[in-house]
């Protein structure tokens, strides 16, 4: 069968801290060469015990003053602070802050919906790409199948409504595909033409996964694709980036 195939990875249970998730996932689908297997990151960060309480969470001065600007819980801005490099921009509540991972993105990353309790909060895991190389490796050992492994997180964009998931971390895929020198069908030259595979990928399996379906992880079937990146390669350096 040839063209792009899809396939949810469902029946998954709760992830919880310690869980094995390449065991679980190699439970639930029978895996062949050259799939990407792209596991929302909620699912790694509960599997890493990347979850924090609220109730375990003293805020700071300035994170009361944020959040008294529209009523936000302090204890969750200060949990936003935890996690940022730095803030970029705020409004109020709101805050986009740079991660310690380099990510732009609203509250840092942090997120209460999808946690395990309620009065929870999953933050990003510490390396994603470090935690996709992981689960790569030990799907191959379980599997003894080469698959490409995408963490994913739903951001927003510039100049666009809406989220979509991208990739945070990523192992035996490329992530950047580079046209440069490549020639149209007209025959121009393409000069700056730079495509976000990884993320392309990340955004068709939201569509099987969804927010509130149950399903954290997906299979990716059909690509043709050669090399291994790592989703750090998508953050913008900062010398190029018009926005900071």
């Amino acid at each position: 069968m040839t063209g792009l195939r899809i396939v949810p990875v469902e029946g998954l249970p709760e992830i919880a801290e310690g869980d094995d998730l390449a065991a679980l996932v190699t439970a639930a689908i029978e895996l062949a060469d050259g799939d990407v297997l792209v596991v929302a990151q909620k699912a790694v960060s509960k599997a890493e015990g990347r979850v924090v309480a609220l109730d375990e969470i003293d805020p700071s001065a300035t994170a009361q003053e944020i959040a008294g600007a529209d009523g936000r819980d302090p204890r969750q801005v200060e949990a936003i602070l935890g996690e940022a490099r730095r803030i970029v921009r705020r409004r109020g509540g709101l805050v986009i802050a740079e991660t310690r991972h380099g990510f732009v993105c609203a509250s840092a990353g942090v997120d209460a919906s999808n946690a395990p309790a309620p009065g929870q909060l999953v933050l990003l895991p510490l390396d994603p790409d470090t935690s996709a190389r992981r689960l790569r490796e030990r799907l191959r050992e379980l599997a003894g199948r080469d698959v490409g492994v995408l963490i994913t997180d739903s951001f927003g964009r510039a100049w666009r409504q809406g989220t979509t998931d991208v990739a945070i971390g990523a192992a035996g895929v490329p992530v950047l595909l580079d046209l440069t020198g490549e020639r149209d069908p007209v025959g121009y030259e393409l000069h700056a033409t730079v495509i976000a595979v990884a993320d392309e990928i990340a955004g068709a399996a939201e569509l099987v996964m969804g927010k509130t379906r149950g399903i954290p992880a997906a299979v990716v079937r059909g690509l043709d694709l050669q090399g291994d990146g790592a989703a750090n390669d998508l953050v913008m350096p900062r010398e190029r980036d018009l926005f900071r």
